[in-house]
């Protein structure tokens, strides 16, 4: 069981005495209007606690990669930059950039209703990993080494 504690904040200003609360799990700096808005419509639309937190981590990001400029100034030439970021820079997978288009087309098209439109952007792909291949010579050196008699090691099985 996690323990919580709340501590009083007096305050002292203008000669006017404030008091404030502050409990364990609130954040030091309160979120935006913004972000407590966008948090508001996800929870009407009953979206998973999980992805409310993913959501709002990649829209945040979003706003942080471009200045903190409001999404409402932006549109799909920053989105689809900020993709491009992810996949050529971040070396993020894809499903992970899936995840952050998925946030902000929720972002844009059902909080702001700005439809963001065909984007034209490449989803991030790992280079095929080669297979390591030996060839005759190095399969016989390697096999000459454990067939070596002083080398065995004996194992039973029973």
């Amino acid at each position: 069981m996690r323990t919580f504690f709340r501590a009083l904040i007096l305050a002292r200003i203008k000669n006017k005495l404030y008091i404030y609360t502050v409990h364990s799990k609130e954040r030091k700096m309160p979120a935006s209007q913004f972000m407590a808005d966008i948090r508001s419509q996800m929870r009407l639309r009953q979206y998973s606690l999980q992805t409310e937190k993913t959501y709002l981590y990649w829209i945040r990001y979003f706003i942080r990669f471009h200045g903190m400029k409001h999404p409402r100034d932006m549109g799909s030439e920053e989105v689809t930059a900020f993709l491009s970021y992810l996949a050529n820079r971040q070396h993020v997978s894809p499903n992970t950039q899936k995840t952050a288009l998925n946030a902000l087309a929720f972002l844009y098209q059902k909080f702001l209703k700005q439809p963001l439109g065909d984007l034209g952007f490449s989803y991030s792909s790992k280079p095929a990993q080669i297979p390591v291949v030996l060839d005759f010579d190095e399969v016989t050196r390697i096999l000459q080494v454990f067939l070596n008699p002083r080398d065995h090691f004996f194992c039973y099985s029973f």
